[in-house]
């Protein structure tokens, strides 16, 4: 039974794994960053354009700038699992791992809390960038953002884990899969517009997802109104539940990788 309990110890070695390689390859660091800037940058621009042209009394840059620095916030999330799990994958070091005692439990952990960290730094450096530059007045709305942002995050673990089983169970090449997952939500998510604009097929498919409640709640805090707690609610449960998922649909492939011999492609002998 107490092999079976999750170690602290081993979660954190995975966690400081990746800071080793920050430390030992400062070129990682600046992609923390740079997209990240370009996003915020060119987003304040165009929503401060946007504000030159349209009607008095409508301010796009926390209608628009808002959202993309939330959306960005899931897809640092989201990249975090990826990254880290890629790194084991491109580095061959992926068997090795799992020859210690590490568990399932505590690898998938290890990715959630270095996916946190990173995400943290980049969420920061967004929030200078907006607030600084572009005047967004983040924290006006109070604590009434963190709940969406917990959400978002939680759904970008999902995405992260399910994403990372996919190239589990296809193999390091099928890595190209994963880039476009954000593009493909985002239409659902209706980061930037309300869901009532999309056709009714896509409406349904958006209920599905824990990203559509976080945005339509906030655009209503940014007009004034108050938050629909049923509504951030089901957001939640749902991101929960999508968490489960991936974390039961990755252990599966793993498994299933162990015994179909599949786990040899990531071994540091293997060159296929």
């Amino acid at each position: 039974m107490f092999e079976k309990r999750m170690s602290p110890r081993r979660v954190a070695a995975i966690v400081l794994r990746q800071y080793y390689l920050m430390r030992g390859s400062p070129a990682r660091v600046p992609a923390l960053f740079i997209w990240v800037a370009i996003d915020i940058v060119l987003w304040g621009f165009i929503t401060r354009w946007l504000n030159s042209v349209a009607t008095a009394g409508f301010n796009f840059v926390p209608a628009l700038l808002g959202a993309v620095l939330l959306w960005d916030f899931f897809v640092r999330v989201m990249h975090g699992v990826t990254m880290a799990f890629f790194e084991d994958v491109w580095t061959r070091n992926f068997l090795n791992l799992f020859a210690s005692p590490l568990t399932i439990a505590e690898y998938l952990a290890g990715l959630v809390f270095t996916s946190a960290a990173t995400s943290m730094v980049g969420l920061a450096f967004m929030l200078a960038l907006a607030m600084g530059v572009f005047g967004l007045h983040f924290f006006a709305y109070g604590v009434a953002v963190l709940p969406f942002m917990l959400v978002l995050f939680l759904f970008g673990i999902a995405m992260g884990i399910a994403g990372s089983a996919i190239v589990l169970r296809l193999g390091p090449a099928a890595e190209w899969f994963i880039w476009p997952i954000p593009a493909i939500v985002s239409p659902f998510a209706g980061v930037f517009y309300p869901l009532s604009t999309l056709p009714a097929w896509m409406r349904w498919l958006a209920r599905l997802l824990p990203p559509s409640y976080v945005f339509e709640g906030l655009r209503a805090i940014v007009k004034g109104g108050t938050i629909r707690p049923a509504a951030l609610a089901w957001g939640a449960v749902l991101a929960v539940v999508y968490v489960l998922a991936a974390c039961w649909v990755f252990t599966r492939i793993y498994r299933h990788a162990v015994r179909s011999g599949l786990i040899a492609r990531y071994s540091a002998e293997s060159l296929s």
